[in-house]
């Protein structure tokens, strides 16, 4: 019972990132009903710049408090990030805006080809290593059950943001402007919504939890490669998918449902079968269950 219990908490760790990275697909899908598959490489691209500020540009050093250095790290790079998203949508969405459901489809996937290469070339083909003990190495025993330090600030990271950007959908105006476009652009727009701020906004806020997701991966696997965001947008893809594509609770449940199932299965079966997991969830819940566990996108009136 132990064991199945440590497998959960790695499952939550790992499912929780999952979940961060798949409110990025989701949000844009309740947006344009377009599949964001650049955005798995924005979460790598989160990963490799946090490489740079720490490694490279030593900014850990500059910064007295090394709790200081991480918060400036990852609001650093969620920035940066946030700005190619938006620099993204400009490019390579907005003048497809009006196209055939294809087109846009098309250019996602050119532009994850792009990006993935373009960090190939700066930073080369092989892994990069982040640093040890940039967060101390504690760990707690709960009943037999290691909890480290890192595991729990990335639970409580992640957590806190993912309800964070329920409340503000939910509960805010503005929450309330983006549940008015993903129901009708027109119809928002005779409302006086400006919907281009709206999905500008959209790809703001994606891609820099997805950034976060990234410097979280990094500091906690340690290495990084300029493949890593097609595995980790595959699994982010299936748990929007399980959860219910467009659906931001879905997107949290997804997540973190798939990161226990994967270390499940990981754990009790072999480590090789963890890839395939991904892909037989999204095989069964798109012929079981196409609109996800909680349902696709559900939006209220406003």
């Amino acid at each position: 019972m132990q064991e199945f219990l440590q497998q959960v908490v790695n499952g939550l760790t790992i499912g929780s990132i999952y979940a961060l990275v798949a409110l990025g697909y989701t949000m844009v899908y309740g947006i344009l009903k377009l599949i964001n598959f650049a955005h798995g490489e924005l979460f790598m691209i989160g990963s490799f710049l946090a490489f740079t500020l720490i490694v490279s540009a030593n900014l850990m050093e500059h910064i007295p408090h090394p709790v200081a250095g991480l918060v400036a790290v990852f609001l650093l790079v969620a920035l940066m990030v946030a700005v190619i998203g938006l620099i993204l949508e400009r490019v390579a969405y907005r003048p497809l805006r009006r196209s055939s459901r294809l087109a846009p489809l098309v250019s996602a996937l050119g532009a994850s080809i792009f990006l993935q290469n373009a960090i190939m070339l700066v930073y080369g083909g092989g892994y990069l290593v982040f640093p040890e003990n940039l967060v101390p190495n504690i760990e707690w025993s709960v009943g037999g059950i290691n909890i480290g330090l890192m595991r729990v600030i990335i639970l409580a990271l992640s957590i806190s943001l993912m309800l964070f950007l329920y409340l503000l959908v939910q509960k805010t105006r503005l929450g309330a402007a983006m549940r008015a476009c993903s129901l009708d652009h027109d119809t928002a727009r005779l409302m006086g919504i400006n919907v281009d701020r709206i999905i500008a906004l959209v790809f703001v806020i994606g891609p820099a939890l997805g950034a976060i997701a990234g410097i979280m991966v990094g500091m906690y696997y340690r290495q990084i490669n300029f493949t890593m965001g097609w595995a980790y947008g595959l699994r982010a893809f299936t748990a929007a998918i399980l959860g219910g594509i467009g659906n931001i609770p879905g997107a949290m449940v997804g997540g973190l449902l798939l990161g226990i199932l994967e270390t499940i299965g990981a754990g009790y079966v072999a480590a090789a079968w963890k890839d395939v997991v991904a892909f037989i969830i999204l095989i069964l819940i798109l012929i079981l269950r196409p609109t996800g566990l909680l349902g696709e996108r559900v939006a209220e009136k406003v």
